[in-house]
């Protein structure tokens, strides 16, 4: 019972945000992200492409040191990545994928951002062919850390 409700919940919630497909998937209105990255990161320019197939309206503003990024937007060092970016008050650090973005901002939980740690085969930015490493995305804020999905 209470995972149907959430399912309901969520797909009115997706439905209010964009528009649901009925397979599970649906095409955002153009949130806006902002994305820190270096300037030689290549898997980070494919995340950014990722994002805006997706429907992302992205703006990248490239530094040298992320670090000071990093700190600003409360990102734990356990879960650093190569990218950090800001969308709707949320921090979204790594290759999270777009799909997982979505989901944070149709539910909106109490939690400051999602993660995928390091630099993960297979996920948005860092496809190597068919190779596929197993990875999490983490949901984190002040109640802790916590896996949110697994691909």
């Amino acid at each position: 019972m209470k995972t149907r409700t959430l399912r309901h919940l969520t797909k009115a919630s997706l439905f209010a945000m964009g528009i649901w497909l009925g397979n599970g998937a649906t095409v955002a209105l153009a949130a806006d992200i902002t994305v820190y990255k270096s300037p030689t990161c290549g898997c980070c320019a494919g995340w950014v492409d990722h994002m805006k197939e997706n429907g992302f309206s992205v703006a990248v503003k490239e530094r040298e040191d992320l670090s000071p990024i990093k700190s600003h937007y409360g990102v734990p060092e356990n879960l650093e990545s190569c990218h950090t970016a800001e969308v709707e008050g949320y921090t979204i650090e790594g290759h999270v994928p777009a799909s997982d973005v979505l989901r944070l901002l149709a539910e909106r939980p109490k939690a400051r951002g999602l993660a995928v740690p390091g630099m993960p085969i297979g996920s948005p930015g860092m496809e190597m062919g068919n190779e596929k490493e197993p990875y999490p995305v983490v949901i984190f804020g002040e109640d802790g850390q916590f896996i949110y999905a697994r691909h």
